[in-house]
């Protein structure tokens, strides 16, 4: 990880904030607090570069109106939402938008200090870029169809009743697909099943803007 990176942590809740640059501190991760996201575009000329953890509900600029801006702005620093209300759509949308992942809370510190160690890290090679691609496309073709399905579901941010309702199962049935959409998709997380179901073509922008009218 390189050390000459800074984190810049967004929050309006001053116990989180102080809460956070204790955690990166203590792993001896530069970091910088914000109150708000316009006091960390005022200060974007002088900021050094890194990574970004924003809340995604807060007063004046929400964290995906952040997200937007630095785009705009093209700043590329790596963008990690945090929510507290387990919104899956709107953690799709953020992703869509080019965050680098989202966390829920309440977290575990070595998730939040994962993601911020991935995200200060070396972006991968093109080549590595499309083999990655290319292991997500292999997975998603070992999906029976009732096991895409539930992907589908899970990934527009259904509970598993809505999701068993839907295709005429019971929960615990969907509870198994779940259970093997995650082995055969590797993946560790909702976060991580999220990113592979966009990379791998699940959701596209009209999935999003139809998870966003919810």
């Amino acid at each position: 990880m390189p050390t000459d990176t800074m984190v810049h942590v967004i929050d309006d809740d001053e116990a989180m904030r102080q809460s956070l640059a204790f955690l990166l501190k203590a792993a001896k991760i530069k970091v910088r607090t914000y109150e708000g996201a316009a006091a960390f575009l005022a200060a974007l000329a002088d900021v050094e570069r890194g990574c970004v953890i924003t809340d995604v509900r807060m007063p004046g600029m929400s964290g995906l109106e952040l997200l937007r801006r630095l785009r705009e702005l093209e700043v590329l620093m790596p963008v990690i939402v945090i929510t507290g209300h387990g919104d899956v759509p709107l953690a799709v949308e953020a992703m869509k938008g080019g965050a680098a992942d989202f966390i829920e809370k309440p977290f575990d510190d070595e998730v939040l200090l994962a993601a911020v160690r991935s995200a200060l890290s070396v972006q991968a090679s093109d080549l590595e870029q499309q083999a990655a691609r290319a292991a997500i496309a292999d997975r998603l073709a070992s999906l029976s169809v009732r096991e895409r399905q539930v992907l589908e579901g899970l990934v527009a941010g259904n509970p598993n009743k809505t999701i068993a309702y839907d295709l005429g199962i019971s929960p615990r049935t969907v509870e198994i697909y779940r259970a093997n959409v995650m082995t055969k998709m590797e993946a560790s997380s909702l976060s991580d099943l999220v990113r592979m179901a966009l990379v791998g073509g699940v959701l596209d922008a009209t999935d999003t803007d139809r998870l966003k009218a919810r």
